[in-house]
């Protein structure tokens, strides 16, 4: 196995990104080119990293005789991922031949990583069968996968949430769904954003009833958002919102209410 092989995959079984392992001696695109075989790390430098990991330099020099099949693939693979030509490697992927003590774990990390880009180039162009059968995939990969993270699946469900008829409950993500789901409708995409909403867990914050009233308003769906607005009172300034839902209504006593309420703040 190469120098750069024996660097990637100790550094993988650390659990370190190559961030955490560059430190300030070493850039990340260094690595990058030292881990793909590009180029060789100097004594100093590979003492640095080999500290890091817990392993002597002697480590990465010894000869091994342990080769994979899979080597040449893997290589392409990871040639095509970075170019960001994730159909490419999705079709590279399908020659790899298991198992393979050296890059099965290797291999499942870029199986989930290409299918969730895939996945969301699917979504930007409609195609959202196609999407949803990758999202399946991933969660299957996922059960079995040792680099499978907690943002990794939190990715998934955020993808998920954006194909329509996927009400997903996302624990702890309402913050991000809240963020999308605003920069949704102001992109006049109601519909989305309106998705998006319904898939928080918490569905009692002032913000997301503002946000959720915002898209029933929009659909006219005027006693819904009057309820929404009504929960977001107290810390948004929804009379106007309330007047006009009143008033589509019919309910003109309300709507002359909101209507003076608005004159009283001025």
């Amino acid at each position: 196995m190469e120098l750069g092989e024996k660097l990637r995959l100790t550094r993988l079984e650390a659990g370190l990104s190559q961030r955490a392992l560059c430190g300030d001696e070493i850039t990340r695109n260094m690595l990058s080119r030292i881990e793909n075989g590009a180029a060789r790390p100097s004594m100093k430098t590979l003492g640095c990293l080999a500290a890091r990991l817990g392993k002597p330099v002697s480590y990465f020099l010894e000869e091994d005789t342990v080769c994979s099949p899979n080597q040449e693939i893997m290589t392409a693979v990871r040639q095509l991922f970075d170019g960001k030509d994730y159909a490419g490697a999705m079709r590279a992927l399908a020659q790899y031949r298991a198992p393979d003590e050296i890059y099965d774990r290797e291999r499942q990390l870029l199986e989930i990583l290409v299918r969730l880009h895939l996945a969301e180039e699917a979504i930007g162009d409609g195609r959202e069968p196609y999407a949803l059968e990758l999202l399946e995939a991933v969660a299957a990969l996922g059960k079995d996968a040792a680099y499978y993270s907690e943002d990794l699946e939190q990715r998934r469900c955020l993808l998920l949430a954006r194909i329509p008829g996927q009400v997903v409950n996302l624990p702890g993500l309402d913050e991000a769904l809240t963020v999308q789901a605003a920069s949704a409708l102001a992109g006049g995409d109601v519909q989305r954003a309106a998705h998006l909403l319904d898939g928080a867990e918490d569905r009692t914050a002032p913000c997301w009833n503002f946000l959720r009233g915002k898209c029933h308003m929009a659909l006219e769906e005027f006693p819904e958002a009057a309820r929404c607005f009504l929960a977001a009172e107290g810390e948004y300034n929804v009379l106007r919102e309330l007047e006009i839902c009143y008033r589509e209504m019919g309910d003109y006593k309300n709507a002359y209410i909101y209507a003076c309420r608005q004159k009283d703040t001025q």
